[in-house]
C-alpha cells in the first residue's frame, strides 16, 4: 500500500485524573493547571492534537478544549459531540465558535454511545437502543453538516428576507429543523473535521456516510484490517446505492510503553497494572459485561483471550489494561525502534491518524516526543522520499 504522506499523531488529556498507576484512586487531580501541563507538553513534544475524553466520571471535553486551545498554539482539541444529549444546530455554533477562538484549531469526536448507565444517567431515551442511536447519529451529523457548509455564506438581511425559507430545513424521525443557522462560521473550510467510531455495521455506515476520520480500539493487526476492508465495504456501498463518492481516513486508539530496552518497557507496562483494587476490578468487569457497544465487546474478548498468555495479543501488543479500563487500553510496548515498527504496519494497512497515550500523561509524552517521535516521522519521511 502506498504510505499516506499525511499521517498524524494525537494525545490525550486525562480527564479523569491522572498517575503513573491504573486501578487505584488516582495520584494527580485533573486540574486546570495539570491538563494545561499535560497539553503543552504533547505540543512540545510533537503532537498535533488531543483527544478529550467524555463520560459520567470526565470534566466536560467543550470546557478542557476551550481551555487548553487558550494555553497552546498548535495543539488541536479533539472534543466530543453526544448526539441526543445536545441539539445539532447548537453543536454547530459550538464547534464553529471553538474553531473561531482557537485559529482553526476545532476537531470533533462524534460519540454516539458508551455504557448504558451513562446514556440513561444523561436522560438518552435510546440508552438500550444501540442501532437507534446511530440512526439518530447520522441525522444529527446531516444536520450540523448542512449548517456548518451554509454558514460561510450566511447573510442576516437575506435570512431575514427569506420569512424562514433559508436556514437549514431538515425533517427526519429523531430531529426536525426548521430554518437553522449556526453563526460564526468555522474558520476550517468546509467544517472542523469529524472524527468517529463505531465497529458495529451500524457505526460503519454512518461513518463511511458522514465521517472524515473513522477511530478504532487497537486491537491485532489482521483483525484491524479486517475492519478497515468492512468500512471500505459500505464506502463502496454508498456509491453504488447513491452515487455519493467519499474517501475516509482511518484513525487508531493505543496506549504507549516506550523504554530504551524491551526488558524495560515490558517492566514498566506491568507496573501500571501492579497496585490495582480488587474492587475497581470486579466494577470494571461487571460494567464491560453489560454494555452493547461493540467495539468494547471486542476489547473484551480480546483480553479474555489472551489472559493465559500476560495479555500479549501481538509483536510489541498489549491487552494487559483492558482489563481494568474500557476503551483504548492496548498498548504498544517496547523499544522506540520496535514501536516504531509496529506503528508503519498499522500505517501499512491504513492507519493514517494515531491517538497515543501513557500513564502518567506529561512523563509519557515527554517520552514520546523525544525517542518515538522523531524516530517515527524520519521513517515515514524516508519512505516518502523513495517513493518521490
Amino acid at each position: 500500500m502506498t504510505v499516506k504522506p499525511n499521517v498524524e499523531f494525537g494525545w490525550y488529556l486525562p480527564t479523569t485524573g491522572d498517575g503513573k498507576y491504573i486501578g487505584i484512586k488516582p495520584e494527580r487531580e485533573a486540574s486546570l493547571d495539570y491538563l494545561i501541563e499535560v497539553a503543552r507538553t504533547a505540543e512540545a513534544a510533537g503532537f498535533e492534537f488531543a483527544l478529550i475524553p467524555t463520560g459520567g466520571n470526565c470534566i466536560d471535553a467543550w470546557v478542557v478544549g476551550s481551555a487548553v486551545a487558550s494555553h497552546t498554539k498548535t495543539l488541536k482539541p479533539l472534543v466530543a459531540a453526544r448526539p441526543g444529549l445536545i441539539a445539532p444546530v447548537l453543536t454547530a455554533r459550538m464547534a464553529a465558535s471553538l474553531d473561531r477562538l482557537s485559529g482553526g484549531r476545532a476537531l470533533i469526536n462524534v460519540v454516539t454511545g458508551g455504557t448504558p448507565d451513562d446514556l440513561r444517567a444523561t436522560g438518552d431515551p435510546l440508552f438500550n437502543d444501540h442501532d437507534g442511536r446511530y440512526e439518530r447519529t447520522l441525522e444529527f451529523l446531516q444536520i450540523v453538516k448542512q449548517a456548518w457548509e451554509e454558514s460561510h455564506d450566511f447573510n442576516l438581511e437575506a435570512y431575514l428576507k427569506s420569512g424562514g425559507k433559508a436556514g437549514v430545513h431538515f425533517k427526519g424521525r429523531y430531529f426536525e429543523v426548521e430554518g437553522g443557522v449556526s453563526y460564526p462560521a468555522p474558520v476550517q473550510r468546509p467544517h472542523p473535521p469529524l472524527y468517529f467510531g463505531g465497529s458495529s455495521p451500524a457505526g460503519k455506515r454512518v461513518a463511511a456516510e458522514v465521517a472524515d476520520v473513522y477511530l478504532m480500539w487497537a486491537e491485532p493487526l489482521e483483525m484491524i484490517k479486517q475492519q478497515i476492508a468492512e468500512t471500505e465495504s459500505y464506502v463502496r456501498q454508498l456509491y453504488e446505492q447513491k452515487g455519493i463518492r467519499r474517501q475516509l481516513r482511518y484513525g487508531l486508539r493505543a496506549q504507549l510503553v516506550v523504554r530504551e530496552t524491551e526488558e524495560e518497557a515490558w517492566n514498566a507496562a506491568r507496573e501500571i497494572i501492579n497496585k490495582v483494587d480488587p474492587r475497581v476490578l470486579a466494577a470494571a468487569e461487571a460494567l464491560q459485561g453489560r454494555t452493547d457497544a461493540t467495539n468494547q465487546q471486542r476489547q473484551t474478548k480480546i483480553w479474555k483471550e489472551a489472559e493465559a498468555k500476560d495479555y500479549v495479543i501481538g509483536p510489541n501488543l498489549w491487552a494487559g489494561l483492558s482489563r481494568i479500563r474500557g476503551g483504548g487500553a492496548v498498548a504498544f510496548v517496547g523499544t522506540p525502534e520496535q514501536v516504531s515498527d509496529r506503528l508503519l504496519e498499522f500505517v501499512d494497512a491504513g492507519i493514517s491518524s494515531f491517538i497515543l497515550s501513557g500513564y502518567p500523561h506529561v512523563e509519557e509524552a515527554r517520552i514520546a516526543g523525544q525517542s518515538l517521535l522523531p524516530l517515527i516521522k524520519k521513517k515515514l519521511e524516508n519512505r516518502q522520499a523513495q517513493l518521490a
